[in-house]
C-alpha cells in the first residue's frame, strides 16, 4: 500500500524475476489474448480490439464471471496501463512494468482496486487490509508465477496450477 492515486487510496503489487529478455517479455505481454497462456484462472481471454493503448479485451474467469479490460498508456518494451472492470462495477486501475536485470527481466503488476479503495481512507483501511488486499495479492502472485513459468519454460500453464483463489476460480 502507498500514495494515493486518482480516486484510489491505495494499491497492491506483485513483482516477480523472469529469465528472459525485456523483448520477449513483452512479446508476451501485450500479444492478443496474451493471458489465455499464463493466467492460472483464466478460462478465455477474448479480444474485442487490439490496437496498443486502444486495445479492448475481455477475461472469463475460471467461475463464470466476466471482466472487460480497456488498455492506454502503451508503452513498448515498457508496459501499460488499463482499466478492468466486472461488467456494471466500477473500475480499478493495473499499472504493468517490465524492468531489466542484466540477462533477465522484471515484471511488475501494481492494481489499485476500487472494492474498500475509494472515499474514506479511514472507513476502509481495515476492510481492504482484511479483505482485499489478501485475495488480490494471491491473485496477483499466481498471475507473475504464471508469466514467469510460460516465459521461461513455452508451456501454457494449467487452471489454478498455483492454487485457487476464492474470487476467481
Amino acid at each position: 500500500m502507498s500514495q494515493k492515486i486518482n480516486n484510489y487510496n491505495w494499491y497492491v503489487t506483485s513483482r516477480r524475476v523472469i529469465d528472459t529478455n525485456i523483448a520477449n517479455l513483452w512479446e508476451i505481454i501485450s500479444s492478443p489474448s496474451n493471458l489465455d497462456l499464463y493466467h492460472p484462472f483464466c478460462l478465455k481471454n477474448q479480444v474485442i480490439h487490439w490496437s496498443k493503448e486502444k486495445s479492448i479485451d475481455r477475461i472469463i474467469y475460471l467461475n463464470g464471471k466476466t471482466f472487460e479490460r480497456k488498455f492506454f498508456n502503451w508503452i513498448p518494451n515498457i508496459g501499460y496501463d488499463l482499466k478492468i472492470n466486472q461488467i456494471n462495477k466500477s473500475d480499478s486501475l493495473v499499472k504493468w512494468r517490465i524492468f531489466s536485470m542484466e540477462d533477465k527481466s522484471e515484471i511488475e503488476i501494481k492494481v489499485y482496486p476500487y472494492i474498500f479503495n475509494q472515499g474514506s481512507m479511514t472507513l476502509n483501511i481495515l476492510p481492504f487490509t482484511i479483505f482485499s488486499k489478501p485475495l488480490l495479492t494471491n491473485y496477483l502472485e499466481s498471475v507473475t508465477l504464471g508469466l514467469k513459468y510460460y516465459a521461461e519454460t513455452g508451456n501454457v500453464v494449467s487452471k489454478n496450477q498455483f492454487g485457487k483463489n476464492i474470487w476467481f476460480s
